[in-house]
């Protein structure tokens, strides 16, 4: 089994970014995010309809974070400290040494390669210091943008699960991608 051990929050940095801890002062940003329509569009969660929704995310991934289940970095731009956006490993599957990946933009961000800098950054963190064998990202099909990420990250498709997801009255289907460690 896959031992996570978290001393610290792990801050990174790329050129134009700074992956950190979120905190309080995020859940305005944050909600501004999981309130947009755009943002959430391709997400299978309720659009938040308070800044203590938000908070309360916050609250639940710091949780995850000292208990060695999951890392969630805000990002932003270098030198600011407004949230544009967050990475996350979670449901962190020890025993096989297998995580999924998950991530959000602010719209301001689309289209100027901030994912792209974040994924690097977080994947090779992912594999290099927690050493899991593999990520996993469960997207849904029509989030063309998410998918085209992923596989110029090295990702590939390894299932098209029809009609597996129950959100709001009717069934999703997931398109779900994989990287494996380039280290083992």
């Amino acid at each position: 089994m896959l031992s996570i051990h978290f001393p610290s929050f792990p801050i990174l940095h790329t050129p134009r970014l700074l992956l950190r801890e979120m905190t309080a002062d995020d859940a305005e940003a944050l909600f501004q995010m999981r309130s947009d329509e755009r943002v959430m569009r391709y997400l299978a969660r309720p659009l938040q309809k308070d800044v203590s929704e938000a908070m309360e995310f916050i609250v639940k991934i710091r949780a995850s974070f000292a208990q060695n289940e999951a890392i969630a970095w805000g990002i932003s731009l270098y030198g600011q400290s407004k949230l544009i956006g967050n990475i996350s490993f979670w449901k962190m599957d020890k025993n096989n040494h297998r995580t999924e990946i998950g991530y959000i933009l602010d719209p301001d961000f689309w289209r100027q390669g901030i994912m792209d800098e974040a994924m690097t950054t977080a994947t090779e963190y992912c594999f290099k210091v927690l050493n899991f064998h593999s990520i996993e990202a469960n997207t849904d099909p029509e989030n063309e943008a998410s998918g085209r990420l992923l596989e110029r990250h090295g990702f590939v498709q390894e299932a098209y699960f029809r009609e597996n997801l129950f959100f709001e009255g009717r069934f999703l289907d997931s398109r779900i991608y994989s990287k494996t460690n380039p280290n083992h």
